[in-house]
């Protein structure tokens, strides 16, 4: 259920970013427990002027594999998200060659009624979730 944004900057092709919402999925399986059809990413592309990301003052280069991944979710305990920015962090670099210098991740909590998967009802709150 969570769903998963990827803000990158334009110049992937489809393989690419197959490959990179693939491998985010399987972290999010791996460190959520999610079920494996309970997918939801959404994909948006910029010109490198159009997204502009600094490091806070960390000394990360950042290069044009840049990712931001923001996800909004129902709450996840602490150590469930830790250990999801390491296993993502690992899979990007390992399977997409994405250095973790290059991901940025950001993690918005929801509650149940904040979600409706259609029909106009709020499916958490009906019990049909």
């Amino acid at each position: 259920m969570p769903l998963i944004r990827f803000d990158v900057i334009e110049g992937r092709n489809d393989e690419e970013l197959k490959k990179l919402l693939d491998t985010a999925h399987r972290a999010m399986v791996k460190a959520f427990g999610v079920p494996e059809l309970d997918r939801y990413q959404v994909v948006t592309q910029h010109a490198a002027n159009e997204l502009v990301i600094y490091d806070t003052g960390l000394g990360y280069k950042r290069t044009k594999n840049f990712v931001l991944i923001t996800i909004r979710s129902t709450p996840r305990d602490q150590e469930k998200k830790v250990n999801f920015y390491r296993i993502l962090s690992e899979l990007l670099e390992k399977e997409c060659g994405i250095d973790p210098q290059d991901i940025m991740v950001n993690v918005v909590t929801c509650s149940y009624e904040d979600w409706s998967f259609g029909l106009g009802e709020a499916q958490f709150l009906t019990g049909a979730l």
